[in-house]
């Protein structure tokens, strides 16, 4: 009777490690597609979503399951324009992960009754190369040397 070969074993285990982790899905993709003409680039940042145009980094998309008072899209802007920004978006505040300090950094709240139409408000904004929003990011600062003698 011809003997019947089972298939050949892998060298290498299957194992959880070797597996591609699944992709997460991108927070609040409907403002990379409002400023898809502008062919916005994105970097992780914070463990969030930075979104740049040109040299600037305009705004983060967040949605995490910790501190979600914080999740929606953060406004890269400066002190200056706090005021202003805020007569055209009412829910905007500090973001609140950041040490309860006023920063340049604002958010439109996920849990606003009015966040997707001010989202896409802020992208129009970006479009129009509003000045309030955007900041181009300081050069690295090389790390201090120490002098031997």
């Amino acid at each position: 009777m011809p003997k019947i070969r089972s298939k050949p074993k892998s060298i290498l285990p299957v194992d959880d490690f070797l597996r591609a982790k699944p992709r997460k899905a991108l927070p609040h993709a409907f403002v990379l597609d409002a400023l898809a003409d502008l062919e916005p680039r994105t970097r992780s940042m914070f463990g969030c979503l930075a979104v740049y145009v040109g040299e600037k980094i305009v705004l983060i998309l967040r949605d995490k399951p910790k501190y979600t008072e914080d999740n929606g899209v953060w406004l890269c802007t400066t002190h200056e324009h706090h005021a202003s920004l805020r007569h055209e978006f009412p829910n905007m505040r500090s973001v609140s992960l950041l040490g309860g300090k006023i920063t340049g950094w604002q958010v439109l709240p996920v849990d606003a009754s009015d966040f997707e139409e001010s989202a896409l408000r802020a992208c129009e904004l970006v479009i129009k190369r509003d000045p309030r929003i955007g900041k181009v990011p300081g050069a690295k600062k090389p790390k201090p040397t120490t002098r031997q003698e």
